[in-house]
């Protein structure tokens, strides 16, 4: 069946045609975010959904959303979708960074330069028939320090630009390496030197818990008297109230905003106020980024819905569409190793030991190691994926440890699973062969081969003479036929594995027989 995609809000009409030239059903519905009922009834039949930021994807809307496999937004900013919701739904959540930096980034320089010479007042003065030149007396931009609180790739651009207006720059961000801010050619600092020393001040820092209100009263409070505060990031970041006190005391000598804690923002204790500049959310507003980011999110949905792969994701490891076909049998694998363990647990899951030796250590693993523990957890919770899994984990406490090593046996990939409880512990290996099928290649330390089967049946067993034909005879006068049969074992008289291909279900006696015959120690019934 053909992906459908629903695009909710206003993108560029590039966006249909490059989803419609990659074979894909698309819905444009450009206001249909502004009706969140209308959107709740019908995103249930959408396998992803393209949104800007008058689509809310609330938790309500996302519980709806049963085939909703990836959420796009155009552009940076997320806080309109609830990503912990779409993460316990498995939905991935991905946006476009790069698209509209440099217009964000050339935003707030105006911003700068609109807020040092006062044009806007000067602007609508001189309109009115007025020529006041005493009463807008700028300030000069060159030699000025500016403090940059954030200096991700918006960040950057502007500090490249401001360096290139002979300004000196100064950026917060903690993480800033010492090597990226060389590179730069700006001087990394904390906080508390930005607000001390800064003629200027620009905001570039997503928001969240620990940046919201990062300017508040006592951070204003702080600030060199007479700075100029710029925020083209987000609302939120900056407390409008303490602002505009600053701002009338005259502590702060003027203001620009782009964003608002409250938007559309009808009103503002900043809006009274001669020396602030206020635009309306205007930071991406170009056509030129207009088109990038619906254009980049079109290609990452298409990629995601053909190919698998993932590109500039909040909740998922990313995987290029470059690597995705060859990175799948190894997906698989690991899906298969992590259900194949805890198919054999009987308790809650407390810890999980991966080992990638040879080629497989040098791939993404991070797409591997969420794979293997959605695998795992999947018994327990049948609607887990590679995207819920590790939050999922996190929350249970399960540990997971990974180990990376050369290859050292015999197989150039090999991937080991070691599943605890706190009564049990089994381990299961596997390796990729040269036809791209995955393979088990051990048990519990027990060496043999066999490719995974939609119904198995798993029995460990003591190694008695007997036991082989004791259990086809069983199998056969039950109605089971064995497809394939694989084994191992420790030594004679030690413990051994049988791992079978069956034709039909194991049902519930058939099951209970197998335990039932002389020398079982475990008998499991396995899907995959």
């Amino acid at each position: 069946m053909t992906p459908k995609v629903l695009i909710s809000d206003a993108l560029a009409a590039t966006a249909v045609d490059v989803l419609q030239d990659h074979g894909l059903d698309v819905t444009f519905e450009p206001g249909l975010g502004k009706d969140p009922d209308r959107l709740a009834a019908i995103i249930g039949d959408f396998d992803a959904i393209a949104i800007r930021s008058a689509t809310k994807m609330t938790a309500d809307i996302i519980d709806r959303a049963d085939n909703l496999k990836v959420i796009g937004r155009a552009g940076i900013g997320v806080d309109n979708v609830d990503i912990p919701a779409a993460t316990k739904k498995g939905v991935i959540v991905m946006n476009t960074p790069f698209g509209n930096s440099v217009t964000t980034a050339e935003h707030a320089v105006a911003m700068m330069f609109a807020l040092a010479r006062q044009i806007p007042d000067a602007n609508c003065s001189t309109r009115a028939g007025k020529w006041e030149k005493s009463r807008f007396m700028g300030v000069e931009i060159t030699g000025k320090t500016l403090g940059i609180i954030g200096c991700g790739n918006i960040g950057s651009i502007v500090a490249e630009r401001a360096l290139g207006l002979q300004m000196k720059v100064m950026a917060f961000d903690p993480f800033l390496s010492m090597e990226r801010a060389a590179d730069l050619g700006v001087h990394k600092v904390e906080l508390e030197d930005v607000l001390r020393r800064a003629d200027f001040i620009t905001l570039h820092t997503p928001l969240n818990d620990k940046t919201r209100n990062v300017l508040d009263a006592a951070a204003l409070a702080k600030t060199k008297k007479g700075v100029r505060i710029i925020n083209c990031a987000r609302g939120g970041l900056i407390d409008e109230g303490a602002l505009a006190d600053a701002l009338i005391s005259g502590h702060v000598a003027g203001a620009a905003l782009d964003v608002f804690a409250e938007e559309p923002a009808r009103k503002s204790p900043l809006f009274d106020l001669d020396n602030v500049v206020c635009t309306p959310h205007l930071g991406a507003a170009t056509k030129e980024a207009q088109e990038n980011v619906a254009v980049q999110l079109a290609e990452q949905l298409a990629d995601f819905l053909n190919t698998g792969a993932v590109r500039n994701a909040l909740n998922s490891p990313s995987v290029s569409a470059e690597e995705a076909p060859r990175l799948q049998p190894f997906v698989d694998l690991a899906d298969n190793l992590g259900s194949f363990a805890g198919q054999l647990m009987d308790t809650g899951i407390a810890s999980l030991r991966i080992e990638y030796e040879g080629n497989v250590s040098d791939m993404n693993t991070k797409a591997l190691t969420a794979a293997i523990v959605a695998g795992a957890i999947r018994p327990a919770l049948q609607h887990i994926n590679v995207v819920s899994a590790p939050a999922v984990a996190k929350e249970r406490g399960i540990e997971i440890e990974e180990v990376f090593r050369e290859q050292q046996g015999v197989y150039e990939n090999y991937v080991r699973l070691t599943v605890c409880t706190g009564e049990q512990q089994a381990s299961i290996a596997g390796t990729v062969f040269s036809d791209g099928r995955p393979r088990i290649i051990q048990i519990t330390g027990i060496n043999l081969e066999s490719e995974f089967r939609p119904r198995m049946l798993y029995i460990r067993n003591e190694d008695k003479p007997g036991f082989i034909g004791g259990l086809g005879s069983l199998l056969g006068e039950m109605g089971v036929n064995i497809a394939t049969f694989a084994l191992g074992r420790q030594a004679r008289d030690e413990d051994a594995i049988a791992l079978l291909e069956v034709d039909e279900a194991v049902e519930d006696g058939v099951l209970a027989a197998v335990m039932h015959l002389p020398n079982v120690i475990q008998a499991r019934r396995l899907c995959f």
